[in-house]
Parts: C-alpha cells; sequence; structure tokens
C-alpha cells in the first residue's frame, strides 16, 4: 500500500511539475493575461473562499460603504490571480528578471548589527503582496544565508512543488516544529543568516497568548518570534512590502529592536502588530484575505 500511494504521488507530482514547468516559461505579460482569465474563475465562477473575504472586509473596515467594499474585493481577487501566475513563475524566472521586480531597498541595515557581533536575525513579515519572491533569495546579500519557516502542506505533492519553488535561490526551509532547534544551531555556528517568520498567521489555541486590535477586531497575535528573539538575543528586523505596479515589488526593512532582552513583554509582538496593520491599510487590495485570520475569541 505505501508502495502504490508512493507512486501515485510521485505521478501526480510529474504532471503538477510538467504543468507548472510548461507555464513558467510564458512571458509575463502572457502569464497576466493567464491571471486574467484566472481571475474570473476564482471569483466569478468557483467564488473561492468569498464568504470568508466578504465577512474579513465588511469587519476590518466597518467605514467603507458597499460599493467600496465591492471594489476592494475585486482589486484584491486581481490581485490573488496575479500572486498565483508569479509563484509559478519562480519554477522558471532568472535571477536578473527577479532582481528587476523584486527589488530589497536597504540590505545595508544589516551592518551595522553585524558590527555589533551579530549574525543571526529574525525577520517578520506577513501575506502581503508577493512574499513568494522576497522569502528564497539570498542574491541582496553577501556570504547570508535566508531560511523560511514553513509549516508543511497537507498535500504532500504541493508540498513537494513549494519546497522547490522556495528554494530554488539558495533560500533554505526550516519546518515549524524544528524552529527553536535550527535556530539555536544557527546562534551558535555564528553563519550569517536571516529567518523569516510569515507572522500574521492565526496562533493555535494552546497559543493565544497576546491579543491586540488590529484592523478594527481584537486579534491574537503570534508570539513565538518574539519569544525566540528574546531567550537568544537576536534583532528583529520588519520587512515593508509594497506593490509598486504588476509584477514589480519593493522591500524596505525595519528595525523594530536590536535588544530585544531590553524590551517589554510583548512589545515586539505589538510593533510587528502595528507595522503590519500600516503596511495592509497603504493598500488592503494586497493582503491575503481568504485566510481565517480571526477563528479565535479571546476568553
Amino acid at each position: 500500500m505505501a508502495k502504490k500511494n508512493s507512486f501515485f504521488q510521485s505521478f501526480g507530482y510529474a504532471i503538477i511539475w510538467a504543468y507548472v514547468k510548461v507555464h513558467a516559461m510564458l512571458p509575463m505579460a502572457v502569464l497576466y493575461l493567464f491571471a486574467d482569465f484566472l481571475y474570473f474563475f476564482v471569483y466569478k465562477i468557483a467564488r473561492y473562499r468569498l464568504k470568508i473575504v466578504r465577512q474579513n472586509l465588511r469587519l476590518s473596515f466597518p467605514e467603507m460603504t458597499d460599493k467600496q467594499l465591492s471594489k476592494l474585493e475585486k482589486r484584491f481577487y486581481h490581485h490573488f490571480s496575479d500572486y498565483i501566475v508569479e509563484t509559478i513563475k519562480l519554477a522558471h524566472i532568472s535571477q536578473e528578471e527577479l532582481n528587476r521586480r523584486a527589488v530589497l531597498h536597504n540590505p545595508e541595515i544589516i551592518n551595522p548589527l553585524v558590527a555589533q557581533g551579530h549574525t543571526c536575525f529574525i525577520l517578520l513579515m506577513g501575506h502581503y503582496g508577493n512574499w513568494e519572491w522576497f522569502t528564497g533569495s539570498t542574491v541582496w546579500f553577501d556570504s547570508v544565508k535566508i531560511y523560511q519557516i514553513y509549516r508543511p502542506l497537507t498535500s504532500k505533492i504541493f508540498d513537494r512543488l513549494f519546497i522547490y519553488l522556495r528554494t530554488r535561490f539558495q533560500g533554505i526551509g526550516i519546518k515549524k516544529q524544528d524552529t527553536v532547534r535550527d535556530i539555536i544551531k544557527l546562534k551558535q555556528s555564528k553563519e550569517r543568516s536571516l529567518v523569516i517568520f510569515i507572522a500574521d498567521q492565526s496562533p493555535g489555541k494552546a497559543n493565544l497568548l497576546y491579543w491586540t486590535n488590529f484592523l478594527n477586531r481584537e486579534s491574537s497575535v503570534l508570539t513565538g518570534p518574539e519569544r525566540i528573539a528574546t531567550k537568544l538575543d537576536i534583532p528583529v528586523i520588519f520587512v515593508d512590502v509594497k506593490k509598486i505596479k504588476r509584477g514589480y515589488y519593493t522591500v524596505d526593512f525595519e528595525l523594530i529592536t536590536d535588544s530585544p532582552r531590553r524590551e517589554p513583554e510583548f512589545w515586539i509582538t505589538e510593533q510587528y502588530a502595528r507595522l503590519m496593520e500600516r503596511s495592509i491599510l497603504r493598500d488592503p487590495a494586497y493582503w491575503l484575505w481568504t485566510h481565517k485570520r480571526w477563528k479565535h475569541q479571546r476568553g
């Protein structure tokens, strides 16, 4: 039975991989035509998580009219369709083209931290813009490795695919359950490394430790990055993503703290929530409104 399942998984992966690879070879202009069709299918026909999106938008922006919410909803699904084809493009895009389309403005921000003796850094970002284009490339840094904390997908086929896409440009994945152990090893090795947390997810029930107002709603926030940073005294940097136009993004690093042990409890987590909220409010259409960010209630 195990061999049979393994065969079907390998066969399924081969089919998905061939489909992705063929599409990834197309020019971006052609892929965006496909994204326009995908928008119609995902939004109008499949209505993918439409109830969740509408509820999230309505409760996050109570001041908006129905017309404004409808416009925002459509802009989100257009961007979501772009995100899908842009992620597919990772299977074939060159490093040079990726550099033109995903620009990091200030990689030098880590230089004074290195001068202080730090070798490991925690980066906090969210599901905003196209995070996939920034979490797996080390091209912006000399002698620095990028690690991504990820939660394995239920589908082994798609999990294998995303691992390939996210590590194609020398990025390295760290499974969620191995996070603390692997970061301790990085800290001890003194290897220069950036560890990226996509930290705008809803915590599990056992980790509802900190609550704040986020997008007009009482929200629990992940505290794991703060606890690790404090325990190991690792600087924390916020990753501010901006979508300039279709297919072009920039990132600015903002130092939250270079001395996490000196900060009050939950201060780092609160700062992240405020900075992430600021990014979203700049243009809400580019955040991932399909995920169940508010599935827990306090108490």
